[in-house]
């Protein structure tokens, strides 16, 4: 059935729709939700009135997050396409976050953990934007957001893996933005710096251990050399700008990088 308005009226209309509600009526899609910025993520999307799924792989931690936000888990290897074609199609804001590291020389760095870093942070994304879309041109309104890093803009040694997946995952969300924009569909990455998550406090003890310092060097000597603001960045931080993206004044906001990386990229 038509509606006699032209797509690019349609979806004007509907981009109005969250002025006066939020994300009420929404329902949102977060991967590696379980903890971290994912966690934060799914939080900021509930309390604005999104439905969220939370999507992990620790089925533990995707029940307490769903359970917590009034959700439902999904417990997931993004490595597996199988896996992913399960997760819900019927989605209106797209969180790509989940993500993995590992830190090692090039000429040392596991060619298998490569491939599998590039699964998980890549083509899971493009799988799952690919199977989204279509609903979200149906309701002439979406919003994916994809976790990127500094690292998609930046480069560090030893994280080739890393560096590479995040390099895609800006390209594959500026395509996303190039053919979404016609269906009041945008596509964003956020890319912060090093954030409080269970994982980089990890690596600080690790490198504190390994070289014999305090954790503080580690973070202010090491994490943060190149940031001119000294602190970790808050997971809430991270997702107060995925909210913002999703947000009525957003909808110009389309194709590019919000970088979160205290002055990083200015040096």
């Amino acid at each position: 059935m038509t509606t006699g308005r032209s797509p690019s009226s349609a979806s004007a209309s509907a981009a109005l729709a969250p002025a006066s509600s939020g994300l009420g009526g929404r329902t949102a899609l977060v991967t590696g939700g379980g903890g971290g910025i994912g966690r934060a993520c799914a939080v900021a999307l509930a309390e604005a009135g999104a439905t969220v799924h939370v999507a992990d792989v620790d089925g533990a931690a995707a029940e307490s997050v769903a359970a917590a936000v009034g959700g439902r888990a999904h417990v997931v290897d993004l490595a597996d396409p199988a896996a992913v074609a399960t997760l819900p199609t019927a989605v209106d804001v797209l969180v790509n976050n989940a993500g993995m590291q590992h830190v090692a020389p090039l000429t040392a760095f596991p060619p298998e953990r490569f491939e599998l870093m590039q699964r998980v942070m890549v083509t899971a994304p493009f799988l799952l934007i690919r199977q989204t879309l279509p609903h979200m041109y149906r309701g002439g309104w979406g919003r994916v957001v994809n976790i990127s890093s500094v690292h998609g803009l930046r480069a560090s040694a030893y994280k080739a893996a890393y560096v590479a997946a995040k390099h895609g995952l800006e390209g594959l969300s500026k395509v996303t933005a190039v053919e979404g924009a016609a269906h009041g569909v945008t596509s964003n990455c956020v890319s912060p710096g090093y954030v409080r998550t269970p994982l980089v406090e990890g690596q600080i003890r690790d490198q504190a251990v390994a070289h014999g310092v305090s954790a503080e060097d580690v973070l202010s000597g090491v994490l943060l050399a190149r940031s001119p603001v000294k602190r970790l960045i808050e997971p809430a931080e991270v997702a107060a700008a995925v909210l913002w993206l999703c947000g009525p004044h957003s909808g110009h906001i389309t194709g590019t990088s919000l970088p979160l990386d205290g002055g990083w990229g200015a040096c």
